[in-house]
């Protein structure tokens, strides 16, 4: 699923995208994949960008560019958020579609295919790549990831090439999966990947908390989604086994194609990925209405989804050619799982993406009970101007330590200063 990552208070921005059919009536056309440019070439190393938990490429779409674009193994066709970026580049107008949102119903939003987009990255090419083309950019991932964000490049990279990443430095190798040779060591953890429609699904071992005693571990199925913010999310409708926990926050968890989805955020005793093992690891539960048809129609035997915060402790090699998973942990491994301890859904505008409004504010969050209220701009924090920095580190101030004193100044909508002082609070 398209992530994605919550306005705010949780980098995920949740799209659920799920074709209903064609308005036209005409079939998707086959794409061809991507490719090694120079002849003999086993692997090409590029740089990318992280987020807010999002990782992004920069490609060019027949020549012009280049674009950004969140790398998404949870989405199965790649999407162009910009019709206004299709237009200036001519795309063929092909099949239309119409596009539910989370809760099964008609989204109101339409899609048609561009067929036979030239794909460029350094070293990499797909001469004729299928998109679906938004029909407005309903989404802002630019306003949530800070930067220009074009759309979203899906599992067609991943079906290619073996993929290798490496978040702390903010570098990935595609190689060539007839050359590819995995590392070896006993480091390294090897996870089979299931591949069903285009996307690839894990076991992990998640023990659940319980109020009276310690669960026995449940082996789940997880969408492998390097498009989600979150750690883990957890469909508790998908199995009569899974449970909220007894400490849980209700909150609203993202946004899709139909507005918020709401639910739970709390913890899970351990996560076991091969023998690798993380605890107290933070949990979405989105509610069992707005999930309970998507999985009935396009994800039977799915309970639940890994995200970029657990992939990102890891080097890992995404292999869906041999399909397999490889894993080998970083000194991240060990950093606690934080949810956000301020309250504040900040949204970057302006022309460098460097003013931030107040999107909305989380009732009995430590900004709430400083008054901060919609539609405020984020001026300075500590008596550093914000725009100094990038949204992502403000999303780590705001995540930081609990008990923190942070002292804002925030302008009203009618221009007034308002200065706040708010101490962050761990809510889960």
């Amino acid at each position: 699923m398209l992530p994605l990552l919550s306005f705010g208070r949780k980098a995920w921005l949740w799209l659920c995208l799920c074709l209903l059919g064609h308005v036209g009536g005409a079939q998707p056309l086959p794409a061809s994949l991507f490719r090694l440019v120079k002849p003999g070439q086993h692997a090409v190393h590029l740089n990318f960008t992280t987020q807010r938990n999002l990782i992004i490429i920069a490609a060019k779409l027949n020549g012009c560019g280049p674009y950004n674009f969140l790398l998404d193994t949870g989405v199965s066709t790649s999407l162009l958020t910009d019709p206004q970026l299709a237009d200036s580049l001519s795309l063929t107008h092909g099949a239309q579609y119409r596009l539910m949102g989370v809760g099964g119903e008609d989204s109101g939003l339409r899609a048609y295919e561009a067929a036979g987009v030239r794909v460029e990255l350094p070293g990499v090419v797909a001469p004729s790549l299928n998109w679906l083309v938004l029909s407005s950019d309903v989404l802002d991932l630019s306003g949530y990831a800070g930067m220009p964000i074009h759309g979203i490049m899906g599992s067609e990279l991943f079906q290619s090439l073996v993929v290798a990443i490496f978040p702390q430095q903010n570098r990935m190798v595609l190689y060539d999966p007839a050359a590819y040779r995995a590392p070896r060591g006993r480091r390294w953890a090897s996870l089979p990947l299931r591949l069903e429609r285009d996307k690839a699904y894990l076991t992990a071992e998640v023990v659940q908390l319980s109020a009276t005693a310690r669960m026995a571990p449940l082996p789940l199925n997880l969408l492998l989604d390097t498009g989600a913010g979150h750690a883990l999310s957890i469909e508790t409708t998908a199995d009569p086994h899974l449970h909220l926990p007894p400490a849980c926050l209700r909150t609203d968890l993202g946004r899709g194609l139909s507005g918020l989805v709401s639910g739970y955020l709390g913890r899970v005793a351990s996560v076991r990925l091969g023998q690798h093992y993380l605890p107290q690891v933070l949990t979405s539960f989105p509610d069992s209405m707005q999930v309970h048809q998507r999985l009935a129609v396009s994800e039977r035997g799915r309970q639940g989804s890994i995200g970029y915060e657990m992939l990102k402790r890891f080097n890992l090699v995404i292999d869906y050619p041999h399909q397999r998973l490889l894993l080998h942990a970083t000194p991240l491994l060990h950093e606690p799982f934080e949810h956000d301890m301020c309250g504040l859904d900040l949204l970057a505008t302006g022309p460098n993406f460097r003013r931030y409004l107040v999107q909305r504010v989380v009732p009995n969050s430590p900004a709430a009970s400083a008054g901060i209220g919609a539609g405020e701009e984020l001026l300075t924090i500590n008596f550093l101007p914000v725009s100094n920095l990038s949204i992502t580190e403000l999303s780590r101030i705001l995540h930081s330590q609990d008990g923190r004193p942070l002292i804002l100044v925030l302008r009203r909508p009618d221009g007034e200063l308002h200065p706040a002082s708010i101490r962050l609070k761990r809510q889960i």
